[in-house]
Formats: structure tokens, C-alpha cells, sequence
């Protein structure tokens, strides 16, 4: 077997943070990397690294990530039209700059996404139709297709957006707005300001494109609980599997080249959670990487890891022969992090 796993934001960004990485074992992984070869590149934004696996370039994760939602309707209406994801999000100025937060950093119920989503589609209809697949996860699909090339969400939820959204001239940019000022007056956003909750005062638009599906499958299967890594293998019709528990139960139905996306860890980052980050890592380590260390040279002969990452996109690649290579010493993964930062 083949096994290719992409985990976003395996090395936690900030190597000085003590109380993350400090004394955090992990005898598995510490062994694998020590053995793999890296190959570096530049940083991307996990959802283009994911699409990048089936060869997709400029992908339409709109129409792909609601083509894996995990309902008939989201799956029919994903077959046909221009869709973008139109995530909700909330902006706030802080020290006279614009910050992103998505759905993932406060709690949206789906009775209010809903009523927001339905008011949307009575005032701008002439756009298109908004659909919720879930109270974080928002799509359009647009009358007339448009290029609207934007950073996917992972690249922007909690960080500064200023340009991206006032000096764009992109060409839903003039539209926007008026969806921004429209959200401002909303009952449903009222509501949550009164209760002193975000509101939802504006979407990123992303993703947008027709469904396409790359010209061959990169993989004999999928093991993904993220829409958009469905949506990718229904696209190919290769088998789909929820994430499993621990690696002894994927080896038995993967095939040959099966993809596990492991993406506890993005949020973690994303939301700057230290202790969960931290929590998730550590069942990571017995769950998957320390078996994969017995693993390798038996079941499993080939490991690609795909790390998304602050420091680059970093690609370790090992065989089964690389077992052999006692000389090789494992690092604490807080060395890993300090040499990764220089």
C-alpha cells in the first residue's frame, strides 16, 4: 500500500510556545521524519494543497465541496451551474484594521443561517440563490458566471483582510458591499447584537467555477469527514470512507493509494487553540503515526505525508527500506519547529 496523508498544520506556527510544544512526545512521528526526505515548498492554503493531490488547479471548490455535503440535494444541485462558497463571517476593526472571522470562531445556529440565507435570496435574487448546507458552510450559485478569484477561507479566518476587501477589484467586489449593507439592518443580526453575539456582517466568496473532475483518479479511495475532500472523490466515483478511528481500521478496505486527510489540527491553528492543538496531536501520535512506524515495510511500503503548514508545504516521502536507516535520530518536534523557522 500507498498511503498518502494530508494533515494541515501538523507543526504547530510558533516554535518559541512552550506550553504547546514543550515536552510534548511523539516517538512515532519524531521516527518517521528522521528517515523521510522533505521536500519544501512554497506555504498554500490546505484546500489548495487538497485539490493540488487530484491535480486541479484553480479548482472549483464551490461546486466540489457541496458535491460532498452529505445530502442528496446539496449533491443534485452541485451537477450543474457557476457555484462559489459563500461562507458567513464576521468582520471587526481592530487597532484600525479589518479582522476575518469565520462560523468556526463563534456559534451560528442553523435557524439563523437560514433566516439570513432566505433573506439573502429575497433581495438579491438577480444575482442568484444561496443554499445552506450547514450553519458554517454557505453556497451561491450565480445567474451569470463570473471570475472571482479569492483566497480560500483557511488562508484569511482570523487574520487581517483590509485589501482583500476594500481595495479588490474583482467583480463581485460593488456587490458585496451592498450584501454587507443589507446584512447590517437584518432582524437576525439585531438579535445577536443584543444578546452580544458577532453578527454576521458580511461572506467570503471563494471557490467559484462549474464542477469539473480531474482526468483520472489520483487515488483508490478517500477516508475524509471534510466536504470538499468528498466532493473530490465523488467527482472521480472513487470509494469514500469516513476518517476512521486509528489506522488498523483503514488498512483492511483503502486499496492500493488511499488518501487519509487528517484535519484536526487546522482549526486548532486557525482558532490559535495551544491546548486543543496539543490534545489532537497527541492522539494523532497513537492512533496513526506511531503504528504507521510498525507499519512501514509490511502492510504499508510507501508513505507520502502532505503538511500544509506556516512553514512551507512540506512533503515527506518514505519507503519501506528507510526502516533500516538506525543511524537516524529523531528530533523533538519543538527542534523540528525551530529549524522549519530559521
Amino acid at each position: 500500500m500507498h498511503l498518502t496523508l494530508l494533515v494541515p498544520e501538523l507543526i504547530w506556527p510558533e516554535p518559541a510556545d512552550q506550553f504547546t510544544l514543550g515536552k510534548l512526545s511523539a516517538p512515532g512521528l519524531e521516527w518517521l521524519l528522521a528517515r523521510a526526505r522533505l521536500e519544501r515548498q512554497a506555504r498554500q492554503p490546505y484546500e489548495t494543497v487538497l485539490t493540488g493531490c487530484f491535480g486541479l488547479a484553480a479548482a472549483p471548490c464551490g461546486a466540489l465541496r457541496l458535491l460532498g455535503e452529505g445530502n442528496d440535494i446539496a449533491q443534485d444541485k452541485a451537477r450543474s451551474g457557476h457555484w462559489l462558497c459563500a461562507d458567513p463571517v464576521h468582520l471587526r476593526f481592530h487597532q484600525e484594521r479589518i479582522i476575518l472571522a469565520d462560523a468556526g470562531a463563534f456559534d451560528l445556529a442553523d435557524d439563523e443561517a437560514h433566516a439570513i440565507v432566505a433573506a439573502l435570496n429575497a433581495e438579491f435574487a438577480d444575482i442568484g440563490q444561496f443554499h445552506v448546507a450547514s450553519a458554517r458552510r454557505w453556497y451561491l450559485q450565480l445567474a451569470v458566471a463570473v471570475d472571482h478569484p479569492v483566497a480560500p477561507i483557511s488562508a484569511v479566518a482570523g487574520r487581517r483582510v483590509d485589501g482583500e476587501i476594500s481595495g479588490s477589484a474583482l467583480p463581485l467586489t460593488r456587490w458585496l458591499n451592498e450584501v454587507q449593507m443589507f446584512l447590517h439592518g437584518l432582524p437576525v443580526n439585531e438579535q445577536r447584537q443584543a444578546a452580544g453575539q458577532p453578527v454576521i456582517n458580511s461572506l467570503w466568496l471563494w471557490g467559484g467555477g462549474a464542477l469539473q473532475a480531474p482526468a483520472a483518479p489520483a487515488f483508490s479511495a478517500v477516508f475524509s469527514n471534510n466536504p470538499l475532500a468528498a466532493g473530490l472523490a465523488r467527482a472521480c466515483d472513487i470509494p469514500l470512507y469516513e476518517r476512521p478511528a486509528a489506522l488498523a481500521d483503514m488498512l483492511a478496505q483503502g486499496g492500493q493509494q488511499p488518501l487519509l486527510v487528517l484535519d484536526q489540527l487546522l482549526s486548532r491553528v486557525l482558532y490559535e487553540d495551544g491546548d486543543g492543538w496539543r490534545s489532537d496531536f497527541e492522539q494523532m501520535e497513537s492512533d496513526w503515526f506511531a503504528p504507521l512506524k510498525k507499519a512501514l515495510g509490511g502492510k504499508v511500503d510507501r508513505i507520502s505525508l502532505i503538511a500544509p503548514t506556516v512553514y512551507g508545504e512540506l512533503r515527506y516521502t518514505l519507503t519501506g527500506g528507510d526502516r533500516w536507516k538506525l543511524w537516524k535520530r529523531g528530533k523533538a518536534i519543538v527542534e523540528t519547529a525551530k529549524e522549519l523557522a530559521l
